[in-house]
């Protein structure tokens, strides 16, 4: 039977090992974001409808259209633990995609999170529960479930591309996503960032940071400065 694009399921072919999204799961996003050159992000509309707490998985993806689901049900069939399903539905909130009964049975089924470019609906289950979800907004009114939609292909959600198996995290800040095949770099590199805010951190405790980079700096763009 020939694959009809637009409406096919794919295998995914490997993901990214589970001791390296370990080691993500104790980072905040903004670290990481920062060691990827502040250059990818999954936009400001996608914000957490669980109360608190971080999200890290491997991605799962589905692409569909706007308000319909159905891809979505097969995803949460298919998925493994540690799994996060990221669906992009074109950022449209008309329709919710997902709800409290779908989130009981992802749970389940071990999903460590959903990030959904669209919206969700019994938000106040969402927060009760606390399990992480993330969409673009919250509507009262129900999804379809005609398809068309594609599981396991690469998705973008406000220009930041997903492959099936990459890792995904969240948290208060947002969404991003680690491309598999650079995480070990990348991952040193927010390792590094986060104990360098830690030392600096400490500094700020005991009044002891440098701020003389600030009057530098605007030395240098040529600002003009008051004379002691």
């Amino acid at each position: 039977m020939t694959m009809t694009l637009g409406f096919r399921i794919l295998k995914r072919d490997r993901v990214a090992p589970p001791d390296i999204v370990a080691e993500f799961a104790k980072l905040p996003v903004a670290n990481v974001s920062d060691s990827m050159s502040r250059m990818t992000a999954a936009g400001p509309t996608l914000r957490p409808m669980h109360a608190s707490g971080g999200m890290a998985g491997v991605a799962l993806t589905v692409k569909a259209r706007p308000g319909d689901n159905l891809m979505l049900h097969k995803a949460i069939d298919m998925a493994q633990p540690g799994d996060v399903i990221v669906m992009d539905a074109g950022g449209d909130t008309t329709n919710a995609l997902f709800g409290e009964m779908m989130l009981a049975y992802a749970i389940k089924r071990g999903v460590a999170g959903l990030v959904l470019n669209g919206a969700i609906r019994d938000s106040d289950a969402m927060k009760e529960v606390n399990h992480p979800v993330f969409a673009a907004g919250v509507t009262h009114r129900g999804p379809y479930k005609d398809g068309p939609g594609e599981i396991n292909v690469p998705v973008a959600i406000d220009g930041m591309v997903v492959h099936p198996g990459d890792i995904i995290i969240g948290d208060g800040d947002g969404v991003l996503c680690v491309p598999m095949d650079e995480a070990e770099d990348i991952l040193k590199k927010a390792q590094a960032k986060l104990a360098a805010e830690t030392a600096q951190m400490q500094a700020i405790a005991e009044g002891k940071n440098d701020r003389s980079w600030v009057d530098a700096t605007l030395t240098k763009l040529g600002c003009a400065l008051p004379k002691d």
